[in-house]
């Protein structure tokens, strides 16, 4: 137990002493996190965005019908004429241009842009009788919760700093140990190999926790993010969450000695877990086989239990799945990392 808290504290004083990885490690998600909520913000945004080609005639004018005015799917861009708004819906920039002032509406799409297609479709129906449409569809509503794309995405980055926090802070530097001979000259103290993993695994836990609960509560103070579920479930996401990302380190960590190569190791673990762990946008809809790699990355389910407690409300009960799964995770990559562990290269 003496040799397990001498390492864990010299591991601790080593990553507060360096103040550059110390910072990075903190303002990294916490700039993200206000950058995008400087550019998206809360509240519905308009999903097509509309040209308007200014009515022909003496005085121009950019007036829609009130019905296609008043539609929360479009944002509204006023263009110069008519050229300007095809050349840019060629482009894919628009997703429709609208003539003002005539009667039929006027307006263009892309026949490549689906996008373009179904904005047509809901200009058509905005600007239909709504009494003559009733005779063609029967509408049926049921109640949902809007999240905003912020809120949707705040878990997420605080998954994806877990996961480059426990994958470079642990296996790059017990890399770095092996090839500087650090490892060598402990392997000739007592120190056994499972005191060193497990002194590397709690303090780097110990780093991780600090760090998103620091990112946590400075996020929910500055931008005002809820947590509508358990705290102590979303707490329990974070330590397994940190302890399985982590202990995947380890198995990375267990053999290689060459900086270069785990630094591409992790950086080819990494990159995928980030984009098939739905951080940033739902996989919903991908095919199969993309969806069941998903499955098996530890972010993944990190990212949806936190996003079910913080965004849905849920608790222990509605997370039990993503904490078995990670449990089950940090058990079998600790229990491989030791297994493979080497002192030496």
């Amino acid at each position: 137990m003496k040799a397990f808290w001498a390492l864990f504290t010299a591991r601790n004083k080593e990553f507060y002493r360096d103040r550059a990885g110390l910072f990075w490690n903190i303002a990294f998600p916490f700039l993200i996190i206000a950058g995008f909520a400087a550019i998206f913000g809360r509240g519905a945004e308009p999903t097509y965005k509309m040209g308007i080609v200014p009515s022909q005639g003496e005085v121009l004018s950019y007036e829609l019908p009130a019905q296609v005015e008043d539609s929360p799917f479009f944002s509204k861009v006023e263009m110069p004429d008519k050229d300007e708004a095809l050349e840019k819906l060629a482009e894919h920039r628009l997703d429709i241009a609208v003539q003002a002032g005539t009667e039929p509406l006027s307006y263009w799409v892309s026949d490549t842009s689906p996008k373009g297609a179904i904005a047509g479709d809901i200009l058509e129906a905005a600007a239909a009788d709504p009494e003559v449409l009733k005779n063609y569809t029967a509408r049926q509503t049921i109640e949902g919760f809007q999240v905003d794309y912020i809120d949707w995405l705040f878990p997420g980055i605080l998954g994806m700093n877990m996961m480059f926090s426990a994958l470079f802070g642990v296996g790059f530097v017990v890399v770095r140990y092996r090839k500087n001979n650090v490892l060598k000259r402990l392997a000739a103290t007592p120190l056994s190999a499972f005191q060193f993993l497990s002194a590397h695994v709690v303090s780097r836990l110990l780093v991780i926790m600090f760090s998103t609960l620091l990112v946590y509560i400075a996020c929910v103070l500055m931008f005002g993010f809820q947590c509508k579920g358990s705290y102590l479930a979303l707490i329990t996401v974070f330590m397994l969450g940190g302890a399985s990302h982590v202990s995947l380190a380890m198995v990375i960590a267990s053999r290689g000695s060459n900086e270069e190569f785990a630094s591409g190791l992790l950086n080819l673990l990494s990159w995928p877990m980030m984009f098939l762990s739905e951080v940033w946008f739902s996989i919903e809809g991908a095919p199969g086989w993309v969806k069941g790699i998903s499955q098996v990355l530890p972010l993944t389910h990190v990212t949806s239990g936190m996003r079910e407690v913080m965004s849905y409300g849920g608790g222990f009960a509605e997370i039990l799945p993503q904490i078995l799964i990670l449990a089950l995770i940090t058990t079998v990559f600790m229990a491989l990392g030791s297994w493979m562990f080497k002192w030496t290269g």
